[in-house]
């Protein structure tokens, strides 16, 4: 079964659907005018301000800023750590590159899911918003896609298991066991932590999304800041790494093996892709639950998301691997810098903290690892139980949160290399569904954009609220 789905998986996340993920944000950054770009800044104060008083007496479940808390709980997880020393070891400090530029057209997608989310968002039994690709899908397409709606929202709630849930636990499990705490005694924990949370709705979620995304972000992005200040006669030298070997082969030198441009291509794009999310429609299942006057304001915010994930935390990881000389896989002569040739990923980035900041460079690691993982169980929930509730109405909620609870004790100690694969397969089929809604309603996410900016809401803020 796993030969069958690293099949499936292979074609599924093959150059073509990495095209039609990039393609789809560049087309969308051309019909946006680079929206992403000038209105970068105007949209981290709607993230980051208080909510003006239209916001603030407008129909919703949660302010901007929670919205995209829940979405960052979710989006910044070990991807970041791991995933990121997984492109540079494949495909040299060049991925790094490709992995900026599948962020800033990936900023413009998720801006897109976001404001369709927003626009076609429905109010449940509970009184409670719903919005996301199935909705945008069905009511913007029309019923008679409402087969391609049911489609994500299987494969969502599904993905929402795996990826989002039992791969976390299991990651957290590993990182426990380096303090000698057994993965059932995690397991636990964690099932007891996440049933505290899941059962008391998206307001006890959003709750904790943003109390413990900041603390994640100044653990982790602290730490690599301190690295780099450290070694900030290293930052010019690393910047020159990524541009250059983003459009020249690495030639193979001692025990290097060499990377040619087309895989340094192949896995910036395709770990910027999972490290951000854009394209995936996740974010959407949120955002439609935001407080906003207009749907491109919550879509700006969802926008930022993509940016501090990919542009800042990404970059962090990417810029102390390759300062500490640990971008080399072989830990051969290129770096000059000897280290375990059989490290990768998270194990990697951990010994490169290490080399510098010693045992708390290590915890500052480990922690991460944490909180990232357990913040992503939290967040993904959020994205399976609007999936679940599309399919099966409110009725069953309960019983889907059980299993997912359970998910969470069985991944931290199961053996989860077949969940991964079928995770993996998961979210390449909640991509197609998605793309496909987006560029079919690609005048109506022009026409909402071109509405709010000429209003006068957007040339004459209301006041802020005290």
């Amino acid at each position: 079964m796993l030969e069958v789905l690293q099949k499936i998986n292979g074609v599924l996340w093959g150059t073509p659907s990495l095209i039609l993920l990039a393609g789809t944000g560049f087309f969308l950054t051309f019909l946006l005018k680079g929206l992403q770009f000038h209105r970068l800044i105007y949209a981290f104060k709607l993230a980051f301000t208080k909510e003006d008083e239209n916001d603030a007496q407008a129909e919703g479940d949660v302010s901007n800023f929670k919205a995209l808390m829940t979405a960052l709980a979710a989006t910044i997880g070990n991807g970041n750590i791991a995933g990121v020393a997984t492109a540079i070891t494949l495909g040299g400090p060049g991925a790094i590159f490709w992995m900026w530029i599948v962020g800033l057209l990936g900023m413009a997608t998720k801006y897109a899911e976001a404001l369709l989310a927003m626009k076609y968002r429905v109010k449940n039994a509970n009184g409670e918003y719903s919005g996301g690709p199935m909705y945008y899908i069905e009511r913007g397409l029309g019923r008679k896609w409402k087969w391609l709606a049911v489609a994500f929202a299987l494969f969502g709630a599904f993905a929402a298991l795996g990826i989002g849930n039992s791969v976390q636990s299991n990651t957290i499990a590993d990182v426990m066991r380096g303090f000698h705490i057994d993965g059932w005694v995690t397991g636990i924990v964690l099932v007891i932590l996440t049933a505290l949370i899941i059962f008391g709705g998206l307001q006890r979620i959003s709750t904790v999304a943003g109390f413990f995304v900041p603390i994640m972000a100044v653990l982790y992005i602290g730490g690599s800041l301190l690295i780099i200040g450290i070694n900030h006669d290293q930052i010019i030298p690393s910047f020159q790494l990524i541009f250059h070997y983003a459009f020249n082969p690495i030639s193979a030198v001692g025990g290097f093996a060499g990377v040619v441009v087309a895989e340094a291509v192949r896995n910036g794009v395709s770990r910027g892709i999972f490290s951000n999310e854009a394209g995936l429609g996740t974010a959407a299942l949120i955002a439609g639950n935001a407080r906003a006057d207009h749907p491109v304001k919550q879509a700006l915010v969802a926008m930022t998301g993509t940016f501090i994930v990919t542009i800042i935390v990404c970059t962090m990881t990417g810029l102390v691997l390759l300062m500490t000389g640990f971008w080399d896989p072989t830990g051969g002569t290129i770096s000059g810098v000897a280290h375990d040739a059989t490290l990768e990923g998270g194990a990697l980035t951990t010994a490169a903290f290490g080399s510098v900041l010693g045992t708390f460079g290590e915890w500052i690691v480990s922690l991460s690892v944490i909180f990232f993982g357990f913040s992503t169980i939290v967040g993904w929930y959020m994205y399976g139980e609007k999936c679940f509730e599309y399919i099966a109405g409110l009725k069953y909620i309960n019983a889907y949160r059980i299993v997912y609870v359970s998910a969470t004790g069985i991944g931290a100690v199961a053996s989860l290399t077949t969940v991964w694969a079928f995770a993996d397969m998961a979210n390449a089929l909640m991509m197609i569904p998605n793309l496909i809604g987006i560029l079919l309603l690609y005048k109506v996410i022009k026409n909402e954009t071109d509405d709010f900016f000429k209003s006068k809401a957007f040339k004459q803020p209301t006041k802020k609220v005290s």
